[in-house]
Formats: structure tokens, sequence, C-alpha cells
């Protein structure tokens, strides 16, 4: 796809440009519901909402984590990092109009049908 490798081509194609606030909004925790439901016809909104999806229920995951003394409150303060650096480049490759498939969020987030 044309759109995947130039931003000049990604900001042409209709497809992006509607839904690229919803998809960017979608990184930021519990709004992935945003563009999973307000853009459920838009590919590009439906990709990033559904990555976005996956890094929201895995934070959920390690808030729960961090109930467990000591070792918890490491595996959160990583898992905070890791997952806000993701949803920045997440964020960014949105504002480019790039398909970026996250390193294991990208194939669980693939399996998910709504």
């Amino acid at each position: 796809m044309a759109s995947d490798r130039d931003p000049q081509a990604a900001s042409q194609d209709p497809e992006i440009r509607d839904a690229r606030f919803f998809a960017a909004v979608g990184y930021i925790s519990l709004l992935c519901f945003v563009p999973l439901f307000l853009k459920k016809d838009n590919r590009f909104a439906q990709f990033h909402g559904k990555q976005g999806l996956v890094l929201f229920i895995l934070e959920v995951a390690a808030s729960i984590i961090k109930a467990v003394p000591a070792l918890g409150d490491l595996v959160f303060t990583v898992a905070f990092v890791v997952f806000g650096i993701l949803s920045l480049v997440g964020i960014l490759k949105v504002l480019t109009g790039e398909y970026w498939e996250m390193p294991i969020v990208g194939d669980i987030a693939e399996r998910i049908t709504l």
C-alpha cells in the first residue's frame, strides 16, 4: 500500500485523512474505544484502535500486578514506560498516516474481531 510509506499519499487518502484524529486518540488509555465505536467502517481507525485496546488491556494488567509487593512496583514502572513509549510512537505514526504494527501488540490486535 502506497500510504504505508509515502506521507504525501497518506495525506491524500480520504480514509486516513478522515480518521487520523480518532486513530490518534485511540492510543490514549481508555479512549481506545473512541475509534472502535465511532469509526467502525474505517480500516485505518480500526487498525490503530485495536492496537490501543491491546495496550489498554496490558496497562490494566500491569496495574493489577502492582498489588504484588516489591516486584509489582517494578513491573508496573517498566510497563508504564514501555506502554507510554509505544503509545507516543503510535500517535506519531497515525499523524504521518502510517499503518505501523507494534511488536507483539500488533499480532494480538490482528486477532481481535469487533
